[in-house]
Order: structure tokens, then sequence, then C-alpha cells
């Protein structure tokens, strides 16, 4: 039995270490990467499966993790989905589908309209993701890999060009 969970500040170490097991070791030199340098991540759509065999003792291994990110398309904020492990003797199991899954549905409920990430189409495609030739990631990114999602209808219409991080507005001075 798996216990499904919105990441906590505690679960980051075990995250960041499922994430070193499961990608290469150049993994944040990657172009997402860069677009998530000093953007807080999307909170409530980043989410943990852990074991159940930690009940009562404290918290389970980590079996599967799922982060989310603002970024900007052509302007427009856009959910950038990635990255999403599942630890190498998990796989196999749905881990990966039934977090993708739980988290759009959370997404959509929140009322993001577009979700785009950088990925396999083969396997994201059984999610709904498609190839999207008129977004831009920043080099080097292979574009055949980069896969947009609408949770709106009519979410991508109209929506192209440049990735860029979305970064928090600085508060307004108080009037004094």
């Amino acid at each position: 039995m798996y216990q499904l969970e919105e990441e906590t500040e505690a679960d980051w170490w075990d995250v960041e270490a499922l994430y070193d097991l499961c990608f290469a070791p150049g993994r944040t030199a990657l172009s997402s990467y860069r677009l998530r340098e000093g953007v807080p991540k999307v909170a409530d759509l980043c989410l943990t499966l852990r074991d159940g065999a930690g009940e009562g003792s404290g918290p389970g291994a980590l079996a599967a993790a799922i982060r989310y990110w603002p970024v900007r398309v052509g302007g427009a904020r856009t959910l950038l989905l990635g990255p999403v492990a599942v630890h190498p003797t998990r796989q196999g199991e749905g881990l990966g589908g039934l977090l993708i899954h739980e988290s759009l549905t959370e997404a959509r409920r929140l009322g993001w309209g577009r979700v785009l990430l950088v990925g396999d189409a083969p396997y994201y495609s059984r999610f709904g993701f498609a190839r999207m030739p008129d977004v831009v990631m920043p080099p080097p990114t292979n574009p055949d890999r980069v896969l947009g999602l609408e949770l709106e209808p009519g979410a991508w219409e109209g929506i192209a060009g440049e990735v860029t991080r979305d970064l928090p507005v600085a508060a307004e001075p108080a009037a004094s």
C-alpha cells in the first residue's frame, strides 16, 4: 500500500536522492533546470508516493515523486511538469502514471489551463501530451521532446514562442 501526499520540506532530501538515482549525473545542467532557478515550485502539485510499510514508525521508503514549476510560453503562464521519477525497484507498477494522473487532475481543479514538459512522446502521449512545434525550449533541448497538454479546451490556442522563467513579482513597497 502506498501513501500519496504533497511533498513537504522534510521530503526534499529523499526526493533529490531519488532524482539523482533515476537521472543522469548532469541532470541539473539541463535547460529545464535553468527555468526553475529562483522560481518557487507549484507546491500543491508536487507529490510523493511512499511505501506504507513505515506506518506508525515514520514515513515509508520513497517510491516515486513528481514536481511542477510555473514557466512562461510566449508570455503566457504555463505549468512545467517534471521531473517525475519512480525508484528503479518500483518501476513497472504504474506509479509514474498514478502521479501524473493525480497531479493533472489537481492542476485542472486549481485552474491551470496548460502543461508543458520535455520527455518521450511514446510514454507521455498516453496521458494526452503531444509535440509542440511552436514552443521553443532553451537549448540544447531536442524540439521533438517538447510536449504539451491542454487542461482546458483551447488553452494552447495562440500560445507559442520561447519558454522563459516565471519569476516571482516583487512586492510593492508599503505606502508611508
